[in-house]
């Protein structure tokens, strides 16, 4: 079975087992690793992997041929992306200025288009779309006015001299309540998806279990990060709803995707298309 996701620390833990053979009954796996914006783009292909996770932004294009796992994914509370800037400043200071992005179909860029619309008059000026660990040392040295950051960026952004404008994900629970809709494993409708909803949980399963046993496999494709910003970065994301997305879950990556499709920013979308 073919099968993307990215090499974050969160998503090896997941599939750790899994890759490895340790879940009864599961297919061997052809793992592509990828950042988000790479596998956004492979679930637009006709030939694209049985499985993958993708941004929760780019749902729209893909469920027509793919359907939402239950389990797996990236939502949760205090862990949503954050606008950096090299010095202080206020959200009208980004009027028209350069931003660097992850991928143009992230959760990470609609959370900051739909705060942008209320908070920065005009808009910001040009998009640069960069791989997430690049988007730092791009702001540092000035190749960008501000960057839109993820992952590990939350806890290692202060070594870059780097100051927070907006930490899009507060403003998104404080404006909704409701959790942050970050990643999403999705399947081809022509499998059976509750069986590798199954799957996915009996890895989640053993690496709760076993949580030392993937630690070399997640630091080998984790861009020699610290281990301690591993495990962090692991007990942010990986949390109730990557073991089953529940109501709550699905209500905010609904939520999510019908605000952004009223502003024009997805393809007109049906909640029930999420089932």
């Amino acid at each position: 079975m073919k099968i993307a996701f990215s090499p974050c620390p969160n998503d090896t833990f997941i599939f750790h087992a899994w890759v490895h053979g340790l879940v009864p009954g599961a297919p061997k796996l052809e793992v592509t690793y990828a950042d988000i914006d790479v596998t956004n783009e492979l679930a637009t292909r006709p030939d694209g992997p049985d499985v993958l996770k993708i941004s929760c932004a780019a749902l729209p294009w893909v469920l027509d041929r793919y359907a939402l796992v239950p389990c797996g994914g990236a939502l949760g509370k205090g862990c949503g992306p954050l606008i950096l800037t090299r010095e202080p400043v206020i959200p009208a200071d980004l009027s028209g200025k350069r931003v660097a992005i992850p991928s143009e179909r992230s959760t990470a860029y609609l959370l900051f288009r739909l705060w942008t619309s209320g908070h920065v008059s005009g808009g910001v000026g040009e998009i640069t779309v960069m791989p997430f660990h690049e988007i730092m040392p791009a702001v540092k040295e000035g190749r960008v006015d501000a960057g839109l950051v993820i992952h590990e960026a939350r806890f290692t952004y202060p070594q870059y001299g780097l100051h927070m404008l907006v930490d899009l994900g507060e403003w998104w629970e404080a404006d909704t309540g409701l959790p942050i809709p970050l990643g999403a494993i999705i399947a081809r409708r022509t499998l059976d998806r509750e069986t590798i909803a199954g799957w996915i949980r009996a890895s989640l399963d053993h690496a709760w279990t076993h949580p030392e046993a993937s630690m070399e496999y997640i630091l080998k494709h984790a861009q020699e990060m610290d281990p301690e910003v591993a495990k962090a970065h692991i007990r942010l994301y990986v949390n109730e709803y990557s073991a089953n997305l529940g109501d709550g879950g699905r209500d905010a990556i609904g939520t999510l995707l019908t605000r952004a499709a009223k502003e024009g920013l997805v393809p007109p979308f049906d909640p029930a298309s999420l089932e």
